[in-house]
């Protein structure tokens, strides 16, 4: 068997090897002739996969180590027989990390604490349900909308409207354009003019979630509206004035976390030896690093909100992504070569949970908080 695979996925020798010949090439730049003698291929969100890329091929299987799959022509994929898999939630955690941060960095911004602020969340499938976990734990008031949910499962919703009056407003959706409820510029202008003057917008969705045009308008108009994306329209080539009006900027990279890239691998793994007939043989825990900053400690004397700021950039730090990517794109002579690059050479951070944050037994409150953050507490 002969698989082709994205560059930038992790573990392929790892997990694939007894599947037969690896190829890896640039995603972005796959083509038909790539495809002519391959039986499985394994791409990532920046590979459009439909009839232009398939027809004519002898692949058997598609596997995105992804969890959105607007890349992809399911219609054709099923008439064409060919099996596919996804990643649903492999990444969740990673993404709802790169939001906690980046809230925490608008926290420092404004001299308030994370429960001074009401976060809307629009979508509330595996990173939505947990991010609104997670705050509700911190104490944060939360708003959520989704049509397609049940409120009896991932709590109470309201509507649209009523989520764009909070302080933050984070975008968790799917990119479609077609249905009763479409996402492609779910935000735009007429959604915008609803949100509070001094508002924060965070999308770490999809770029074309966001009418990036009428985002900048109104960043431009309102000097206290903040903006932070991961995601951009267009993308790679994305509008770099926009990128100089955001509070955060970062190139696609929230759900980059070593533990959901391996975690997104693993899955589309299992699904392969399911349609391939194959026993399952490698897990995830024989691959695992071990993460790079292990404990952090604090004393009695640390306030509850500094410790858990600090907890939380000691995991991951929002502003070091940010500023790489300014420094990088305002230098850079090829726009696409450079985001493109960013994302492949990104050096994976490890999710929350894996860090151990050790709290005088008597911190009680903050062993609490801590742990509703999604940390590992270790009391001593």
């Amino acid at each position: 068997m002969r698989i082709v695979a994205d560059e930038n996925i992790p573990l392929i020798d790892s997990f694939f090897s007894e599947f037969g010949d690896i190829v890896r090439l640039p995603g972005r730049n796959l083509t038909s002739a790539d495809l002519a003698d391959a039986d499985m291929l394994l791409v990532r969100s920046v590979t459009r996969v439909g009839s232009e890329l398939l027809q004519g091929t002898p692949v058997k299987f598609v596997g995105t180590a992804t969890i959105g799959t607007d890349h992809i022509d399911m219609d054709y994929l099923q008439q064409c027989n060919i099996g596919f898999a996804s990643a649903p939630g492999c990444n969740a955690q990673a993404v709802v990390d790169y939001v906690l941060s980046a809230i925490s960095v608008l926290v420092d911004l404004r001299a308030v604490r994370f429960e001074d602020l009401t976060v809307g969340i629009v979508g509330v499938g595996n990173v939505g349900f947990t991010l609104r976990t997670r705050l509700e734990e911190m104490g944060v008031t939360v708003l959520a909308v989704d049509p397609f949910k049940d409120p009896q499962v991932v709590g109470e919703l309201t509507s649209l409207d009523e989520v764009l009056k909070a302080d933050v407003v984070t975008l968790h959706t799917p990119l479609t354009k077609e249905g009763e409820h479409p996402t492609w510029h779910l935000i735009d202008e007429t959604q915008l003019a609803k949100m509070n003057p001094n508002a924060c917008l965070i999308n770490s969705s999809r770029g074309g979630v966001v009418d990036n045009t009428a985002l900048l308008q109104r960043l431009i108009a309102e000097e206290d509206f903040e903006a932070i994306l991961d995601v951009w329209e267009k993308e790679p080539y994305l509008n770099l004035d926009l990128m100089d009006r955001c509070l955060l900027a970062t190139p696609h990279i929230a759900g980059y976390s070593l533990d959901g890239k391996m975690r997104g691998t693993e899955m589309i793994y299992q699904a392969a030896c399911d349609y391939f007939g194959l026993p399952i043989r490698r897990k995830l825990g024989q691959f695992l690093p071990e993460p790079g900053i292990k404990r952090v400690n604090f004393s009695d004397q640390v306030p509850l909100h500094q410790a858990l700021r600090t907890a939380i950039r000691a995991s991951y730090e929002v502003r070091v992504d940010d500023g790489l990517m300014r420094s990088r794109l305002h230098r850079a002579k090829d726009i696409k070569a450079a985001f493109d690059e960013m994302r492949r050479d990104y050096p994976l951070r490890r999710d929350i949970p894996t860090l151990k944050v050790g709290v005088p037994s008597k911190c009680v409150e903050l062993q609490q908080l801590l742990e509703s953050a999604g940390f590992s507490v270790r009391t001593k």
